[in-house]
């Protein structure tokens, strides 16, 4: 039988009974204010709140760091702010609201405002007053001397004054798309990189002369410029012609990447270090600039050659590679320190399912641990006096926020942002464990026991699978927004009274190359549904789990996951919720390349669909609850309705609830309140409790 909520009906539906039963309420663990974007300029601090889905830029300045609103936004219109940035003298803040625009130009409209929406750069000064729209666009980059910032917009370049009353213009015209922006030392010029499709140049546009310079064009993929501290040279990372990873499927080499110098004056440039063959010979992004320029002449980036991601160092002119950063484990977060000797990253080096700072000089040397314990840390930002790092945090029981590092010690921002009715002491400690895939491979996970579980009991189960699949989910509130909340949902299904288990299978970050590289995953064979077994299979053996009761979830990736486990596996999981998940293969590589034709390639095409829940319907018999928003630009709105034609075809029973006009991430915190109370309501009737 299939049935249909609509989104209003069903929130009253559930409401009361689960809010009651749990002691408290899904709004309340999730209505924590959420740090995000965090930037520094001069004394000032800034990061965006989005509390209840009302995002605003907040700031703290020295010397009291006392963290206070600075926009008044006041609804839940589903509108991000991001990509802050602060003037040098911390007086100015710049940020972007609203999403990207999908193929047809459409700006994400989730409350379907008959005026709809726009993507824009704004300016709010510190001192206080109503913000001003600079223009539509995005990326803001400030310059060094604080008196323009530039953005991109439909691939172009424009420029604004920091001060005064001036709007934006176009700075140039060119060919392709311009991206990876980095303005000069002394702000004279714009290096940029131009996007052509199948190859990219490195761009110099000089703000006097009004022209643009190319560094040494090839028939390659050039990226990330760097400049030199005088200005005279400029390192950027080129990728070899034909690089074309696949889409969900392994990659673990290619042709060796390369570090290119030129000198921006003749556009000349020499190779000053290739990558070895094999691992690492694929180029490795981490968050913040893929090359640095640092004290000394050195040059810092990411390599995976000992099949992790660290940070390595090379002299300018040229030589071998130092290690900055050994160990077993990965860095994320990069920058530099602001005398520029440094590099201060985040790490699960010696803490795999949790996050770190760590600071090493870039000529190599003693790694010092900024901090240590059961928290998390990442987005470092130093302060321009050298005298502190600005940082977001969380913890098991504490969701993101803005903080600083100073004297050793991290004390909150905005401490008191925290509402009063923020569950904090009824969430549990999510304790790790390793689980065994059923081809054998190690896989780690996150247990979340129910309080108040007596000897003997046994207990409803969910397995969790996260989104992406470059994704892993940690030992406390994760650092993306859409984890934050599933995270917050396994702690809410944890009070209900069910176990809890969030899986990281493989595909995933965190656990290394050959891990993230998993061979056969994705659309080339789907060994990630052996990691969905073993999760199954591990929960029907504890002691404290009703084996008969055993249920999964999971958005995006993780929703594919969930139908690939009720498709193959529906005598081990009674029943599932699959949130905008991808249902055949085919038609998810084909929404991020639009040109992809099956037909050409008939035996990957048959590989891709056998990979896919579509392909094992006919053994799919446990009940679905399938949540989709219809202007969803990550997974077409289409491999939901396919899947629901398929189900009802043969008689399993499906509910649904649907969100028209949002995208993949729901924007609003009324739609995702609804998804996960659906959520809950469903394994409720589906599982008990």
């Amino acid at each position: 039988m299939t049935k249909w909520f609509g989104p209003t009906l069903l929130t009253a539906l559930i409401a009361a009974p689960v809010a009651a039963q749990s002691g408290f309420s899904i709004e309340q663990v999730t209505g924590a204010p959420f740090a995000q974007a965090l930037a520094v300029g001069g004394p000032t601090i800034a990061w965006v709140h989005n509390t209840k889905g009302v995002r605003n830029v907040w700031i703290a300045t020295a010397p009291e760091y006392r963290g206070r609103e600075l926009t008044a936004y006041r609804l839940d219109d589903g509108q991000e702010i991001e990509d802050v940035v602060v003037s040098p003298d911390g007086k100015v803040v710049f940020y972007v609201r609203g999403g990207g625009a999908n193929r047809r130009g459409e700006i994400p409209n989730p409350t379907s405002d008959p005026n709809g929406q726009e993507q824009a750069v704004w300016r709010v000064s510190v001192a206080g007053g109503a913000p001003t729209k600079v223009g539509v666009g995005s990326g803001p980059v400030m310059s060094p001397k604080g008196d323009w910032v530039a953005f991109g917009r439909g691939g172009q370049v424009y420029t604004a004054p920091v001060n005064g009353p001036g709007q934006a213009a176009q700075l140039f015209k060119a060919r392709g798309g311009a991206s990876d922006l980095a303005w000069s030392p002394d702000g004279s010029r714009l290096a940029f990189a131009s996007n052509r499709g199948d190859h990219a140049f490195i761009g110099v546009y000089d703000l006097g002369a009004k022209s643009i310079n190319w560094l040494a064009p090839s028939y390659d993929r050039d990226g990330a410029p760097a400049w030199a501290p005088d200005g005279r040279r400029i390192a950027f990372v080129r990728i070899p012609a034909g690089f074309s990873p696949p889409l969900f499927g392994p990659m673990r080499e290619f042709a060796p990447w390369s570090i290119q110098v030129a000198d921006v004056a003749t556009g000349a440039a020499r190779q000053v270090w290739v990558a070895d063959p094999g691992r690492g010979s694929v180029p490795r992004e981490v968050t913040g600039a893929a090359l640095l320029w640092g004290a000394g002449d050195r040059l810092v980036f990411p390599w995976e050659k000992d099949g992790w991601t660290h940070l390595y160092s090379i002299a300018a002119g040229g030589g071998a590679a130092t290690l900055l950063t050994p160990g077993d484990g990965e860095v994320e977060y990069v920058t530099l320190s602001a005398d520029r000797t440094a590099v201060i990253y985040n790490t699960n080096i010696g803490d795999i399912d949790r996050r770190h700072l760590a600071r090493v000089p870039v000529a190599g040397g003693p790694v010092t641990a900024l901090t240590t314990g059961t928290g998390l840390e990442w987005a470092p930002a130093p302060m321009s006096d050298g005298r502190g790092i600005a940082l977001l945090r969380s913890d098991a029981r504490l969701p993101s926020h803005a903080a600083l590092l100073s004297d050793g010690q991290v004390r909150s921002l905005a401490a008191a942002s925290l509402p009063a009715d923020f569950p904090k002491d009824r969430l549990v400690e999510p304790q790790a464990v390793l689980v065994t895939a059923a081809d054998g491979l190690p896989i780690h996970a996150q247990l979340f026991l129910p309080p108040g579980i007596r000897p003997g009991e046994k207990r409803p189960a969910i397995a969790f699978f996260h989104g992406g699949s470059r994704r892993q989910m940690l030992l406390g509130f994760h650092y993306m927004f859409y984890y934050h909340g599933t995270y917050a949902m396994n702690q809410w299904l944890a009070s209900l009274g069910y176990v809890v288990l969030s899986v990281n299978y493989r595909s995933g970050i965190g656990y290394g190359l050959d891990f993230r590289e998993a061979l056969d995953y994705g659309a080339t064979g789907a060994s990630e549904y052996y990691d969905v077994l073993g999760a199954g299979l591990y929960l029907k053996g504890r002691p404290d789990v009703d084996p008969a009761r055993i249920g999964l979830w999971g958005g995006s990736y993780g929703g594919y996951l969930t139908a690939m486990g009720l498709a193959k596996s529906s005598d081990l999981f009674a029943a599932g919720v699959d949130i905008h998940g991808v249902h055949d293969w085919n038609s998810g590589i084909q929404n991020f390349v639009p040109s992809y034709n099956p037909l050409e390639t008939p035996a990957a095409a048959r590989l891709a669909f056998e990979s896919s829940p579509l392909r094992w319907v006919d053994t799919w018999r446990s009940p679905v609850l399938l949540i989709h928003g219809d202007d969803d630009r990550n997974v077409n709105f289409n491999e939901s309705v396919r899947l629901i034609a398929e189900l009802r075809t043969r008689k399993v029973e499906v509910e649904q609830l649907v969100f028209p006009d949002d995208v993949h991430d729901f924007l609003t915190f009324a739609n995702w309140t609804k998804a996960y109370r659906a959520t809950a309501d469903f394994f409720g009737r589906r599982l008990g409790r």
